[in-house]
């Protein structure tokens, strides 16, 4: 059976074309929830009740069941450890974190995971990538209008087409923790990590990714539509790999480092 992006291939269509909807909230949510993106960039310690707060402050009559509402459907989590955060399923196993004290020192030594929500212009959509945290290189990324597990199993499987890590590193979401998820990795004999609950700043570098990618992109570009997005998000990955230069990389690209290391 052909694979959905294959099948898009053939058929000369971008993957958001064929799963992108609408989504049901209203205007004055989706409004909300764009604030509430560019403000947890900024604060990401502002839990519901900072974040209510907040935007009160800047005019929105807004209660916390409805903010703590849109926050879990944004997943958006404070940094600090809290009850009833992490979106674990009870059946799953979870990994010790395996980076504490880990000296990174070479290119596919661990690699990092995470999902991000990504506000448009009619709705939103969420965003996961796979990067190579030494070289800050993202080896694969996917679009998909819903958290079920198939979009990262195809983010997982285009990255390990390529190359397997020594070690992967997630939060506790329920979409990496599941069986489907963590037996590919273990298949390939990888080491599984996984951040503690709530510890924001365990997966920091995918993290600043975010931070990036919606500064740089997202927030400027607005997208109409998933198929949009897509391809703007395509060129702005390209540009990230090969162009962008960083600091912490001696002003070299993540492509650079990546492929030429030592």
């Amino acid at each position: 059976m052909l694979s959905v992006r294959r099948q898009c291939e053939l058929l000369g269509l971008a993957r958001s074309s064929l799963y992108y909807q609408p989504k049901g909230e209203s205007e004055q949510n989706l409004e909300l929830m764009r604030l509430m993106d560019e403000q947890h960039l900024r604060t990401p310690f502002f839990g519901s009740r900072d974040m209510t707060a907040w935007l009160r402050k800047k005019g929105y009559p807004v209660n916390r069941k409805r903010i703590r509402r849109l926050m879990r459907l944004m997943r958006l989590e404070a940094v600090y450890p809290k009850p009833r955060t992490s979106r674990r399923h009870p059946e799953h196993k979870i990994y010790p974190y395996l980076l504490r004290d880990l000296e990174i020192t070479e290119v596919n030594q661990v690699w990092a995971t995470d999902i991000t929500y990504v506000p448009m212009r009619r709705g939103f959509m969420y965003l996961v990538a796979i990067m190579d945290w030494f070289s800050r290189y993202v080896i694969s990324w996917r679009l998909s209008n819903s958290l079920e597990i198939s979009f990262c199993l195809q983010c997982l499987e285009e990255a390990l087409a390529s190359c397997c890590p020594q070690i992967f590193n997630s939060d506790q979401g329920s979409q990496f923790t599941s069986p489907e998820f963590t037996g590919c990795l273990e298949e390939c004999g990888v080491s599984i990590s996984m951040d503690g609950r709530g510890r924001f700043l365990d997966n920091v570098f995918v993290e600043r990714l975010w931070r990036t990618v919606k500064y740089e992109d997202i927030y400027l570009r607005d997208y109409d539509t998933g198929w949009a997005l897509e391809e703007g998000l395509e060129a702005y990955f390209e540009f990230y790999r090969w162009e962008r230069p960083h600091s912490s990389l001696n002003y070299r690209t993540p492509g650079e480092v990546y492929y030429h290391h030592g």
